[in-house]
Parts: structure tokens; C-alpha cells; sequence
């Protein structure tokens, strides 16, 4: 019973930016159709990824056990590395931490709909989207940076700097892939002058 109730420590990163991928899809789908039962799989994800990590959570059995992989090793053959190494891995209490901010951010949302207020509930959907679309493109954990702010962690304080790396990445890997023209170019070999042949002597 006692490792059910655990959140992985390290978390890997590709993992977290993918169900935040899963939350970013849930929540638009709710802003977008307005039906209210969508509110129930948002909820009991972040509720089971806070008491059990993604043990209890279908979204993160998907991205642990299928997503991740795939992406990982996609990653891995364009970038001419192995799989192991474009997992990056984060201490797991800041992610728990911000995962039951997302828990508090759909209960609060869900009580409003019953409540018949559903402002309230789009509003609040509408701020988890927007951090779960930060977590998913950039790696930029909001509930990570209030853990920091609150309780100190040496691998959150670095945030800034790793959103900035990444854009720096990403420019230098536009910049060193090939254009189709350049792709096609013939390669043309410099070869210097014949060495000079001695007439044969008969």
C-alpha cells in the first residue's frame, strides 16, 4: 500500500511536459465544448498523479509507458544520441507540489460549475491551461518556481536560465540544419594540380 501512495523522485521532464500536453488538450476541449463533465477526467488526473503519481492516472500511464518512449527515441535518432540521453530528470516534490495546485485549480473549478457559476470555473480552466501550456512547450513549471519561492530547491532556482538555454538550442539547431537547396547541392572536392608525369624513357 505504501508504494502505491508515492510520486516518483526524479521525475523525468520529457514525462511531465507530456501530461501537461494531456492537460493543456482537457482543458481547451472544456473552454471549447463548455460540458461539464470534462471537469471530472481533469480532476481525478491531478488528484491521482498527487496521492500515486501516474500509477492511478490514465493520462500518465499513456505518456510513462507509450508516449514518452516514442518521443524519446525520436529525439534520440535526430539528434544522433540514444534514447537514455534526452531524458532529463527533476527533483519530484516541486512537480507533486504543482500537481496539487492543478488538483486545487479543477476541484475549485468543478464546485463552481455544480455551484451554477460557471465563470468562475472558465477563468479557472483558463489559468491551468495557460500554465500547462508553459510546462508543455517550455519546460517552465510555475508551480515549480512557487515551491522554490517557499521551500528552496536548487534545481528550480536555475529556470530562467534553462527556458533561455533551450531557445538558444533550438535557434542553433535551425541555424546548423540544411535547407532543401543545400541539401541537394553536389559536394565539390578541391583537388590540387596532377603531380607532373616524366615522359618514359625508352
Amino acid at each position: 500500500m505504501g508504494t502505491l501512495f508515492r510520486f516518483p523522485d526524479p521525475v523525468n521532464e520529457t514525462s511531465a511536459r507530456l501530461v501537461a500536453a494531456g492537460v493543456v488538450a482537457l482543458g481547451l476541449a472544456f473552454l471549447l465544448l463548455r460540458e461539464g463533465w470534462l471537469l471530472v477526467p481533469l480532476t481525478y488526473g491531478f488528484v491521482a498523479r498527487v496521492l500515486t503519481g501516474p500509477t492511478l492516472s490514465p493520462l500518465g500511464q499513456f505518456v510513462t509507458r507509450v508516449a514518452t518512449p516514442r518521443v524519446e527515441r525520436v529525439l534520440g535518432a535526430r539528434r544522433g544520441i540514444g534514447a537514455a540521453a534526452v531524458s532529463r530528470h527533476v527533483p519530484g516534490p516541486p512537480k507533486r507540489f504543482a500537481q496539487g495546485i492543478g488538483a486545487t485549480f479543477t476541484g475549485l473549478a468543478s464546485f463552481a460549475w455544480l455551484a451554477d457559476v460557471p465563470g468562475v470555473s472558465y477563468v479557472l480552466i483558463i489559468g491551468l491551461v495557460g500554465a500547462a501550456a508553459l510546462e508543455s512547450v517550455f519546460a517552465l513549471c510555475l508551480g515549480c518556481i512557487a515551491y522554490s519561492a517557499i521551500w528552496g530547491c536548487a534545481d528550480c532556482d536555475d529556470i530562467g536560465d534553462r527556458l533561455r538555454q533551450a531557445l538558444e538550442a533550438s535557434q542553433r539547431e535551425a541555424d546548423v540544419t540544411p535547407g532543401p537547396a543545400q541539401a541537394a547541392s553536389p559536394v565539390v572536392s578541391r583537388v590540387g594540380p596532377s603531380p607532373a608525369v616524366s615522359p618514359a624513357r625508352n
